[in-house]
């Protein structure tokens, strides 16, 4: 049985077009067959005389072992996508900057194939959230999902949007503001960390909910339990409607008397990992956060730099 990877990068990168140049080298040497995502890029390589497939829908992402993801977080959420709903895992090569979601840089290319096709990883279960959004004088609610993030955010820069918070059915506060961030434990180091945010280890099952710019006595961010439903309502004193992003992807609008309900998802993005150290860890290297002076008895960040 052939085994089959599938390629998401960024195709208008220079860097990205190189790294994938070898790493169809590299998975083709271990004996996977190549797909990519994208068919421009697919397209350049076919003049180039390598032998890709292209996938051009959701479906035939089933037919993949694994999608290997070579580019920056958004390039990782763009992946997300395609495997959300399946139980096909991604796995990252950072070329962007901080790179939190991946799982290896670009150096470590053959490495990471070596261990792909030795299936020495784990598989990791990220939470997600699925989003409701209702509409007035529209009976069915839009439905979404989000890895990172739903983001309540205002539609024009000249004012604020004016919103009611509510916890399992309660109501928690109103305020005007640029926008209310929802986010998953895994998003909790994007968007809200931003916005002021504390950063969640992945494992706790919660929604974060963090207000930007709110003008209020009380807008603090709070944690939430996987089984608690956020909602935001864009107030009818609101003088402009809102938007509602999902990753930064994902767009709909939010007319004046709107409401946005947040809940733990049904569906994980299945991660796979390499590394097998704390969380902890990842975030000092991802974050360059100052570890010199620690004297713990595993003194595993020499210099404060790794």
């Amino acid at each position: 049985m052939t085994r089959r990877v599938l390629i998401v990068t960024h195709g208008g990168r220079p860097d990205a077009v190189a790294t994938v140049r070898d790493a169809v080298r590299e998975l083709e040497g271990a004996g996977f067959s190549v797909a990519l995502h994208d068919d421009d890029l697919a397209e350049g390589f076919g003049n180039a005389g390598l032998p890709i497939d292209v996938v051009r829908s959701a479906e035939r992402v089933e037919e993949v072992e694994m999608v290997l993801v070579l580019g920056g977080d958004g390039t990782i959420l763009r992946a997300a996508e395609l495997t959300h709903g399946t139980s096909v895992p991604l796995v990252g090569i950072n070329l962007g900057h901080v790179g939190f979601l991946a799982e290896s840089d670009r150096d470590e290319l053959s490495e990471v194939v070596a261990r792909l096709a030795a299936g020495d990883y784990a598989i990791e279960a990220r939470q997600t959230v699925d989003v409701a959004v209702h509409q007035p004088g529209v009976d069915e609610p839009i439905h979404g999902w989000a890895l990172n993030e739903a983001t309540v955010e205002k539609a024009g820069r000249a004012r604020m949007l004016e919103v009611a918070v509510e916890v399992d059915g309660r109501p928690l506060s109103s305020f005007g503001c640029d926008g209310v961030v929802m986010s998953t434990a895994t998003g909790s180091t994007a968007h809200a960390f931003s916005a002021g945010g504390p950063v969640v280890w992945p494992d706790v099952d919660a929604t974060v909910l963090v207000p930007i710019s709110a003008h209020a006595l009380f807008a603090r961010p709070v944690v939430v339990g996987p089984d608690s439903v956020l909602a935001v309502e864009v107030a009818p004193t609101s003088s402009s409607g809102g938007v509602l992003m999902c990753d930064g992807r994902r767009q709909v609008d939010l007319p004046v008397g709107s409401r946005v309900e947040v809940r733990r998802g049904s569906d994980p993005v299945l991660l796979a990992r390499l590394a097998s150290g704390p969380f902890t860890d990842r975030l000092v290297n991802k974050f360059r956060l100052p570890v010199v002076g620690w004297r713990g008895r595993h003194r595993g960040h020499e210099g404060g730099t790794r």
